[in-house]
């Protein structure tokens, strides 16, 4: 959900984002709604298709994106519809949910009450179409934040409980082990063999560079063996988002066509 043009409040931006994401892990397509405040010089057909191919709303190969654009300050709205959803969420239907759901409450000026009204026809249309069931995949721009305790707790197993792996078996394999279980255990959780392998090999060097830095003679900048030393600190390691909703969506490789319709208010 992004909003350029400050129209829904922060409560309305909340409601209807966790609306689309709970729709996204329960179903699998991805459907984003995007407030400009105009599309020109591009006509909004030409502005959606190409928001639309850009963000590449929906699964790759399964084409299950739909995107809901506004231009507030033309008074026009498109919906641009992906390939796989054309048979069911038609350009006839598409129309019907601008003209009997969206555009009479846009009138009203209740912005936030029509696009939740436009949202919420979509995914009952959408609902009754066969579509493969949504993976475990995680999105990282949606998920970020959610994440951080994942990095947190791998740091703290990498330094923690590796220190008893490393003990046993030596730095390095020590340290390869504790990788190794924290990246399963990721992988169990979130599903993401991608992710499990990053916050794997986070786990083998920090837990790696903190028994290095554990071997070092307080006060003296040498190791106990005489053999390492440094002059300086090691750099750290921190985790952080920009702001969300800063005008662009993550997809998930969805193409899209033409199909859709558009309508004003």
């Amino acid at each position: 959900m992004v909003d350029q043009t400050g129209t829904l409040s922060s409560a309305d931006i909340a409601s209807l984002s966790q609306k689309l994401q709970d729709f996204e892990a329960r179903k699998g397509s991805q459907i984003a709604v995007l407030i400009v405040p105009t599309t020109q010089p591009e006509t909004i057909e030409q502005f959606s298709i190409r928001v639309a191919d850009a963000w590449k709303i929906g699964r790759k190969k399964v084409d299950d994106g739909a995107i809901l654009v506004v231009a507030k300050n033309d008074r026009h709205l498109r919906i641009e519809v992906g390939y796989g959803l054309e048979g069911v969420l038609t350009d006839v239907t598409s129309r019907r949910i601008i003209d009997e759901d969206i555009s009479p409450k846009f009138r009203s000026g209740d912005f936030a009450a029509g696009i939740g009204a436009g949202v919420d026809r979509m995914m009952r249309v959408i609902d009754g179409e066969p579509l493969p069931s949504p993976s475990r995949s995680v999105n990282f721009a949606h998920n970020l934040d959610d994440l951080a305790p994942v990095f947190a707790v791998a740091l703290f197993a990498s330094i923690g409980v590796g220190g008893f792996f490393r003990a046993m078996l030596g730095r390095l394999l020590g340290s390869l082990v504790t990788g190794g279980i924290i990246a399963a255990v990721t992988w169990f959780i979130l599903g993401s063999a991608a992710l499990a392998a990053a916050v794997g090999v986070l786990g083998f060097i920090v837990g790696f560079i903190a028994d290095l830095f554990s071997a070092i003679t307080p006060g003296t900048g040498r190791s106990r063996g005489g053999s390492w030393s440094s002059g300086s600190s090691g750099g750290g390691w921190s985790s952080g988002s920009s702001s969300s909703d800063s005008g662009s969506f993550s997809g998930g490789g969805g193409s899209f066509g033409g199909g859709g319709a558009s309508g004003s208010w």
